[in-house]
């Protein structure tokens, strides 16, 4: 496994028409660098109120770019909640998405937002 850490990306969540009251749709943009140099495409549905600091999101995109010189796109599955306790995340590589040079990957992608800065960590294995 091989694991990039606190490198930052840029988010734009753009607002689309929700399927239902209460909940939220947004499009993904994302531009990532560093030792992963890509943009992913994706869609988001949240609920809840944040607000008052509780709710949640599940995403999935589709990250295209170069990982460590390989070139390639692979799918990110990932959700977060809130409460009283704090924020957690959770994020997945999703086995069998990888194309090209990343055909094969997995790994975990968790995001942390500090100061209003995004920032990653990515754990993956790549096929020898």
């Amino acid at each position: 496994m091989s694991l990039l850490t606190a490198t930052a990306f840029t988010v734009a969540l753009l607002s689309q028409a929700a399927p239902a009251e209460g909940l939220g749709r947004f499009s993904i943009d994302k531009v990532i660098v560093g030792d992963l140099e890509a943009t992913t495409k994706g869609e988001m549905f949240s609920g809840g109120d944040p607000k008052q600091g509780a709710a949640g999101y599940v995403a999935i995109e589709v990250v295209t770019g170069t990982l460590a010189v390989k070139k390639g796109s692979f799918a990110l599955q990932h959700s977060a909640t809130m409460d009283a306790s704090g924020p957690k995340d959770a994020g997945d590589c999703r086995s069998g998405s990888g194309t090209g040079e990343l055909k094969g990957i997995a790994g975990t992608f968790n995001i942390r937002i500090e100061t209003g800065q995004h920032f990653y960590d990515f754990n993956y294995s790549l096929p020898e």
